[in-house]
């Protein structure tokens, strides 16, 4: 097993790969893990969307920070975690934003029409500073 390099790290991050969110839960939960679709640019910061005033919104808020996992699930296997910092909240989200995340996942025609789909139902846009990664890749293994 190999590590990415900074540069492999954010270009893999910056693939298209659904994540899975994880974050601080309440009450004597375990952390909360939903997946989930991101933005993000490599040198830059990770753009999560989500409903306001949901239970992952609520969380996210209260704890502050999260990880976030992205892997390739067929070989060879790797994957990328991230622990970050929330760093800006934008609520109500803007939809230039919530339409370049939909798109990044469902392409021009589809992403525009299911941020319209959502009407007017209000959204958070969470942005994430990546504090800490760990990377493994298992391509040379197979």
């Amino acid at each position: 097993m190999n590590h990415f390099s900074e540069s492999d790290r954010e270009k893999f991050l910056a693939d298209l790969h659904v994540a899975v969110l994880s974050v601080e839960a309440t009450g004597g939960r375990p952390p909360a893990s939903v997946p989930i679709w991101y933005g993000y640019t490599p040198g830059g910061n990770i753009l999560i969307n989500t409903g306001a005033g949901s239970r992952k919104a609520n969380l996210i808020e209260r704890a502050g920070v999260v990880t976030l996992v992205v892997q390739r699930e067929e070989p060879p296997y790797q994957y990328v975690v991230v622990e970050g910092t929330v760093v800006d909240t934008a609520n109500p989200a803007p939809r230039d934003v919530r339409e370049d995340i939909a798109i990044r996942y469902l392409g021009e025609e589809g992403g525009r029409a299911f941020v319209d789909g959502m009407g007017d139902a209000p959204s958070v846009l969470y942005t994430v500073r990546p504090d800490r990664w760990i990377t493994a890749d298992f391509s040379e293994d197979v």
